[in-house]
């Protein structure tokens, strides 16, 4: 068999694409849910519930996917999560009332859960530290540009056309496509057939954490470190943020600017393709400080504050009657998450071995789910009481906090060393 140069870059196309699908799933909830909501009389009280479930079943997936991929590998981990998500998906399809959508919300958010974790650790496997945040980016850019072809594809096109019990069975279909090339394509990194020998050597390099005898560590050993509390912490506070805005623009922007469904496709696009820019922008800065002469310590730092720094913008949208402006500054606020974002979930791989970083970036989505879970009930309270002003000011104050935490806690970004008794 002949060797496929550039054949990292083929898995990280695989992996941006999976992403692409994920957000374009999740984002076809809630933009359907402006049509199925009122005919099966469904609140919006009882949505953000079943928002809540869905988060408490990605709370929980993160960690338990993380486990398994480092135990299991990749080829196992995202056959068993696109399975679970793309059916839960194409079920969505069936809902005839609450009880039924919660059901299909929870099995969506156990089985998208899956690919954060997953795609840290391909991405970590098939990538040098000084092209990591960039191949983080480009993973992050396919959340993005979901979120920009999820309101043109289910609210421009497939909602006014098909409906949405048809929508959704098309929408879910799509991660089978991709799993039948997932699974003809990659191998890990020793023993792929396609890849090169100059190619192997560049990606592990020096890296001593490529050790295939390795075993994973425990939770209880990884969260003795303080750098996996800072990264848990970093999420915990910051990911409502994406959350906040992924799950309800589409309600803000028919609530307060009055516009229907295909006006929510045709503007919702745009903070997706900041998003994208920002995710792009932030891989881009940190290798490029890197090259530089900077430290990694450094270059991450500096970005992550940047972002953090860009996020409150978004209180200023809880007082602006005009919905071009108000998606403008929404759309800074999810460039400069993006941007945050995009480098801190390269520091479990920036900051641990190959086989924990996939129960390091795990457990951080477990702590993103379970802050965010707790800010959507929060937010669908205080929509119902005070409207969208106090909610979009709360999610603002959240991104520097995080980000001051974060550098509190997490000391200089490196490697740690884990004992060999510690590993299990």
């Amino acid at each position: 068999m002949t060797y496929l140069r550039g054949l990292r870059w083929y898995i990280l196309g695989l992996i941006f694409t999976v992403t692409c699908i994920n957000l374009v799933d999740r984002c076809s909830v809630g933009l359907l849910f402006t049509r199925f909501g009122m005919q099966l009389g469904i609140t919006e009280q009882q949505y953000s519930l079943a928002c809540a479930i869905l988060l408490l079943a990605y709370t929980v997936s993160q960690s338990v996917f993380g486990y398994i991929f480092d135990r299991f590998g990749s080829r196992v981990g995202y056959s068993i999560s696109i399975t679970l998500w793309c059916v839960a998906a194409m079920a969505h399809s069936l809902i005839v009332g609450l009880g039924s959508f919660i059901l299909c919300s929870f099995f969506l958010g156990f089985g998208e859960a899956g690919n954060w974790p997953g795609a840290a650790k391909v991405i970590a496997e098939w990538f040098p530290e000084r092209e990591r945040a960039f191949g983080m980016a480009v993973f992050n850019a396919g959340s993005s540009v979901g979120g920009v072809l999820g309101p043109l594809i289910v609210a421009g096109w497939l909602g006014p056309i098909l409906g949405w019990r048809l929508t959704f069975l098309v929408i879910g279909s799509l991660g089978f496509v991709w799993l039948f090339a997932w699974l003809r394509t990659y191998h890990p990194v020793r023993i792929h057939p396609r890849l090169s020998p100059s190619e192997t050597s560049h990606i592990v390099g020096d890296i001593a954490v490529m050790n295939g005898g390795m075993v994973t560590p425990s939770f209880r050993t990884l969260l003795s470190f303080r750098k996996t509390w800072a990264i848990l912490s970093a999420r915990f506070f910051v990911d409502p943020v994406w959350w906040f805005y992924m799950l309800w623009l589409p309600l803000y922007l028919r609530d307060v600017h009055r516009l229907n469904l295909q006006q929510i496709g045709f503007m919702q696009w745009l903070p997706y393709f900041c998003a994208a820019l920002g995710s792009l922008t932030g891989g881009w800065l940190s290798g490029r400080l890197i090259k530089s002469g900077q430290t990694v310590n450094a270059a991450r730092k500096t970005v992550i504050g940047v972002g953090a720094c860009l996020m409150p913008i978004g209180i200023f949208a809880a007082h602006i009657s005009s919905p071009k402006t108000a998606v403008a500054l929404i759309s800074i606020v999810l460039f400069g998450f993006q941007m945050w974002i995009s480098n801190v979930q390269t520091l479990p791989s920036d900051c641990f071995p190959a086989t924990a970083v996939g129960s390091v970036a795990g457990l951080g989505g477990s702590a993103a789910g379970m802050s965010s879970l707790l800010f959507n009930l929060g937010a669908g309270w205080m929509v119902t009481h005070y409207g969208y002003d106090l909610v979009l000011t709360m999610s603002g104050i959240l991104a520097p906090v995080g980000g001051a935490v974060l550098l509190i806690l997490i000391g200089r970004i490196e490697q740690v060393a884990i004992p060999v008794e510690a590993q299990t």
